[in-house]
């Protein structure tokens, strides 16, 4: 009975966490942060400029910023996961595609850092190729 109750709150939060990214995204949510900043600060001579006036605009976006970093996260999480999972796809999918290369997030920074190095030598070799290549056909 748990289970089902933490997969049911799970896609619910989830849900929640994508609606309020989105808004949060959104042209008009940031016209009226634009707009609630200009309002406090044009208040600010009616309210003597007090502690009071300044404690207000900063809690209330530290509280925002507190909970939207916690579902702004959980988007990217999402994301990541899902560009990872078509990645994984295509590399199996092709036949030259290297199998190893799936779940490369798996690795330690020092065997990421080992293959982009690998990497950097390929394009190198490539393009040094390509230059050949240039030349000769130039030639004739």
């Amino acid at each position: 009975m748990n289970e089902k109750k933490s997969e049911r709150f799970n896609e619910l939060f989830r849900k929640f966490a994508h609606k309020c990214s989105d808004i949060a995204g959104s042209p008009w949510i940031f016209s009226a942060a634009v707009t609630i900043i200009l309002l406090w600060g044009i208040t600010g001579p009616f309210f003597g400029f007090s502690d009071t006036w300044q404690l207000i605009i900063n809690t209330s976006t530290t509280i925002i910023i507190f909970l939207m970093v916690f579902l702004i996260q959980n988007t990217q999480n999402r994301e990541s996961k899902a560009v990872q999972l078509k990645l994984d796809e295509l590399i199996k999918s092709m036949k030259e595609a290297r199998n190893s290369f799936i779940d490369l997030e798996e690795l330690s920074d020092e065997e990421l850092e080992s293959l982009q190095k690998q990497f950097k030598r390929l394009q190198q070799r490539d393009s040094s190729d390509r230059g050949a290549s240039k030349e000769d056909a130039e030639r004739e």
